[in-house]
């Protein structure tokens, strides 16, 4: 008689546990998905004459951010050359991150002289992917099929 009453106890047992389970509502998913602006208006970066802008949204709070900022800051092609590159602090710069809705950073746009945003990094890039990248964007085909599509 006893093992049946525990018997019954535990079966009662596992359907309350099953029950509630069933009625648990599943986490949310994770959002991931970080706004990219696709169109720059030229006016509010350095050069807006240069045939190429590279943005490089930052925050000095951020560690990731100085390393993609002293990696990105080497495709500058001077006063006069086709590649303006541009560190916007988030401080320093806020108003351009609130124009822009900028929720991330480090965040790199590769833009062209119309403003429409050709390429783009959230988080650490590497030099060579930033490179392949300005470098797709400027000259279509340029760069191998491996180098590509690093977002």
């Amino acid at each position: 008689m006893d093992r049946l009453l525990i018997a019954v106890v535990l079966v009662g047992v596992a359907v309350v546990v099953a029950f509630v389970l069933q009625r648990r509502k599943p986490a949310a998913p994770a959002d991931t998905k970080w706004n990219i602006p696709v169109q720059l208006d030229r006016r509010d970066f350095a050069r807006p004459d240069a045939p190429w802008l590279v943005a490089v949204f930052t925050s000095s709070t951020c560690d990731a951010c100085a390393g993609v900022w002293s990696r990105a800051m080497h495709l500058d092609s001077g006063p006069d050359g086709p590649v303006c590159v541009q560190e916007l602090e988030a401080v320093a710069e806020a108003e351009i991150h609130r124009r822009y809705g900028i929720d991330a950073v480090p965040l790199v746009l590769i833009a062209g002289d119309d403003g429409v945003v050709q390429r783009h990094f959230v988080g650490p890039v590497t030099a060579t992917d930033l490179w392949a990248a300005v470098a797709e964007a400027r000259e279509p085909g340029s760069t191998p099929g491996s180098c590509e599509n690093h977002d």
